[in-house]
Parts: structure tokens; sequence; C-alpha cells
């Protein structure tokens, strides 16, 4: 633990919480706003683009909390937690949600989901949305740092433990609690968290809906704290805190990035937009492909394609091998470095549409993916940056050799406004809203940090 936080005789979560109850607005970076007002551009769209899919149509359907919350393009009104998990789970069902660098973190989903129902359950103004989401962005973006693969390779979706300490705070700064209770929160919290990467072994669907289970999770711990209930001010560095339950228990953690430069840095500001609809890693892969795709690179005369990657990136990208050649499920499909490769160098593209049952079938894509492999980069800056490297051998003996250094989207080379607007704008025509719909949404999401309150989300029910 850092020098700072001994000599204060606070614990983190203490320190983060007292950073949190006293935070104006006045005091967010203005590149704090902006990147939080770009994240509920970009989820809001993802939310209305999954509206009609099956995983998100078996939790609206069988929800049956009633009240006065909106998930965007469901009719009917329902109780926070219930708007909660459906946006939560459809902003990244098809993880096309923003990600963090420096360990992978989907932050906006599941803090912005948790965010607006409380602030529609409790009248809340934009400006108590705009501290809720900054808030609660930057403890996951700092926990995330803490953890560096720790808790992947412990077995839980970083997102779905992280995301429930995240919800928590952002809830709880929208509330204006205070440290006290906030402290408290966050040591409920984790004993809510919970979510298994398991999905991996065969592309089921329960990564989709663990930042919606985090937001419900973050009302719920909020609200028992500011109730009274207690929790442990250690909760994440003690001896059986959240770091020795969700991580590696023998691991040495520094808690510095918890603490350090609160108020003075915004780490949320560095949150990625994803050009392609799949998993985080797989992103400076597919730009590999697409510009071996549109150089005129022929599948039918490939021999074979080596991918060079981080050692941490295997057991979810690139193992088991025969899955990943051959996705049992499109959900499946997105995390296949296999598939997503060839079907960036076939359809120069990797976006919704790309993972269909009708694409992820297809014998040509299938077989480029089957002449795929992988072999560890020692030197791979894994988890610290996210790089891509592609080496093809041809049929006549001649190699082809593409890198890309960094994350597109990220703070190497982030998106612009238009092409963030376009991805929203493609993905609310996706879920079947016309082009007025998207305006309006569009105006919405702009105008939101100034809002009296969010009575007009009523306006985004079917």
């Amino acid at each position: 633990m850092s020098n700072k936080t001994l000599a204060s005789g606070l614990s983190p979560s203490q320190i983060f919480a007292d950073f949190a109850a006293s935070l104006k607005n006045d005091g967010i970076s203005a590149a704090a706003r902006n990147k939080a007002s770009e994240m509920v551009l970009d989820i809001s769209g993802l939310c209305v683009a999954a509206r009609n899919e099956d995983y998100v149509k078996a939790i609206a359907t069988t929800w049956d909390g009633e009240g006065g919350c909106t998930a965007f393009g469901h009719a009917q009104g329902l109780d926070a937690a219930g708007a909660a998990l459906i946006n939560g789970t459809a902003a990244h069902g098809e993880d096309y949600d923003d990600t963090f660098e420096g360990t992978p973190v989907h932050a906006g989903a599941p803090v912005i989901a948790a965010t607006l129902a409380a602030c529609e359950r409790y009248n809340l103004s934009g400006a108590d949305a705009l501290r809720g989401i900054v808030v609660g962005c930057e403890l996951m973006c700092r926990m995330a740092l803490v953890a560096q693969t720790t808790v992947h390779r412990a077995g839980f979706h970083p997102t779905a433990v992280i995301g429930a300490m995240g919800t928590t705070a952002a809830v709880s700064s929208a509330l204006s609690y205070s440290a006290k209770d906030l402290t408290n929160a966050l040591g409920i919290a984790a004993s809510l968290a919970s979510g298994i990467i398991e999905y991996l072994a065969e592309g089921t669907w329960t990564k989709r809906m663990h930042p919606g289970w985090s937001a419900q999770c973050g009302l719920r711990a909020a609200l028992m704290g500011r109730g009274g209930f207690l929790g442990p001010r250690t909760v994440l560095e003690g001896e059986h805190g959240f770091y020795f339950a969700f991580g590696d228990p023998d691991h040495e953690y520094d808690f510095s990035p918890i603490t350090d430069g609160l108020g003075q840095e915004f780490l949320m500001e560095r949150a990625a937009f994803k050009p392609y609809a799949c998993g985080t890693m797989t992103q400076p892969f597919i730009d590999c492909a697409v510009k071996l795709g549109r150089e005129g690179l022929d599948p039918s005369k490939v021999k074979s394609i080596i991918a060079k990657v981080g050692e941490g990136t295997v057991h979810r990208l690139w193992e088991p091998e025969a899955e990943k050649q051959k996705p049992s499920t499109p959900y499946s499909a997105k995390f296949s470095g296999h598939f997503c490769s060839a079907i960036g160098i076939i359809d120069q593209a990797a976006g919704l549409k790309q993972f269909t049952e009708e694409r992820t079938t297809d014998p040509k894509v299938l077989e480029l993916a089957s002449k795929i492999t992988y072999e560890i980069d020692p030197n791979d800056e894994y988890p610290k940056n996210y790089s891509g490297h592609l080496i093809v051998t041809l049929d006549d003996g001649s190699t082809r050799e593409v890198r890309q250094p960094h994350l597109r989207g990220g703070v190497k080379e982030p998106l612009t406004r238009e092409e963030l607007e376009a991805k929203f704008r493609a993905n609310v025509l996706f879920g079947g809203w016309s082009d007025q719909q998207a305006d309006v949404l569009q105006a919405w999401c702009s105008a939101l940090f100034e809002k009296p309150d969010l009575a007009d989300m009523k306006d985004f029910r079917a």
C-alpha cells in the first residue's frame, strides 16, 4: 500500500469516498465531462441496438418489477433495478462498448445504467448524473490498474466485480451521500459482486449480463449504505478483501492508483471507444486484417497466418483452439482471434452484421480461420498496451506482415466525434429506430448534463 494511505490512517476506500463526497461539478475537468458525454452517447446507442436481441428479451420479458424507470427501447416502465439490469446488459451485450487501456474493464455500461436509473427514480438532475458517471467510472479505472491481470486469472470478469464497486460509487455520488455512507456502501458492494468467465468455454450469454447485474447491485449497495448497514472500510486491501477474493491472495498489490491524484487527474478520460463489435484485445488484430484485405490479399491463396500475441490474451482469444477456429456461437466468435482476423480480411469490417449466425458459419470465413495460429511474443506489452501483429504465408512461399502498434479508438488514436456519432447512428438504426428517433436521442444525450431532471427519459420507451 502507498505511504500516503498508511500515513493518513485511512483505508483506500475511505480516501476515495472522501474525494467522491467532496467533489463538486465545477471540479470535474472539461475532458472528463466530455468523455462522460461521449460515453452516454455510445451507451445509449448500444442499448437501442441490442433491444430486440434474444438475450435482452430473456431478461426484459421475465423481469417483474414495475415502476417509473426506463430501459431504452422497451415499452414497460420498470423499477430502478430492472432498468439498470436491462440497460447494462444491452449496452455491453455486443461487446461494442467502451474499454480502458491499462487493463480491460468496461466502465460505461454498468455505471451509466445504474446512474440513469437512480437519477430517474429519485428525481435527480443531469448535473447529478454527470457527477455519478465520472465518480463511478473513475473508481473502476483506478481499481482495474490495481488488479492488472489477477482478476481474470482468478476466473472472474473484471467488469462484473469491479463494476459492482463502480456503480455503488456512482449512485452514492449522484445521491450526494456522505463519505461515511459511501464507505459502508463500498464495503457492502464487494459482498454482492459476482461474475465468472466460464462463458469463454462455449460462448454462452452470462458475460453479457454482468454489467447489468453489477448496475442493479450498485443501486442496492448504495441504498443499504445510506440506510446505516455497515460494511468493512478495509474492503479493498484487507486480509480477506476484494483483491484477496477476486484476485491473487499472494500478489503484492499497490493500492496507490486508487488514491493518488484524486481530483487532479481523472483517469476515466482515457476510456477508449471500440471501432469493432467484439472483444477488446481482438481490435488491433482486426485492424491488421482489414489492412490486408484492403490491400487485396486473396484468402484462397493463404497457406497460414501466425498471430504474435501477448501471453495474457491466450486463454481469452486463442485457446481452446478448436473453439476459436470454429466458434460454437456468434457470441463466441467475438472472442476468437482466429475468427475476428479472418472476417477482417474477408469483409474488411467487424460490426454488428459480422457477428450473426450467417457470417459465423460461413465456410469461407471458417476455412481462413482454420489457417490461423498464434505464437506468444515475449515483447508484447499487454496489458499496458494492446497491439496487433499478423504474419501471412502464401501458397507461393511469399510472406506479408502487418502490425498495429496500439488500440485504435484509444488514447494514442481516439475516434473523432464524427466517427463516434456515425457509430451511434448505425447502432440506433440497427435496433430498428428511425433517423428521426436517432436525432432526438442524440440531442438528449448532448443536453443531459444541463437537464433539471430526467423525466423525459420515458420518451425513449418503445
